[in-house]
C-alpha cells in the first residue's frame, strides 16, 4: 500500500473520531459520580497512611 492511500485511510479514522458524538447517559454519570463524592465525603484518604509513617525523625524543623 503506498503512502497516499494510508494518509488517505488515516485521515478518514481522524475525521470520524473528530466528528463521533455516541450518547451520552447523563443519568448513569450522575449516580457514578454521586457514589464517588459519597465514599470520600469529608474523609481524607491520606490520613490512615499519615498517622502510620509519620514520625517526629521525619521532620525539617532544624
Amino acid at each position: 500500500m503506498g503512502r497516499g492511500r494510508q494518509k488517505a485511510k488515516h485521515t478518514k479514522v481522524a475525521r470520524e473520531l473528530k466528528y463521533f458524538s455516541p450518547d451520552t447517559n447523563y443519568s448513569a454519570l450522575e449516580r457514578e459520580l454521586a457514589s464517588e463524592s459519597e465514599k470520600h465525603s469529608g474523609e481524607d484518604p491520606w490520613a490512615e497512611y499519615a498517622d502510620k509513617y509519620n514520625t517526629d525523625e521525619d521532620s525539617d524543623d532544624d
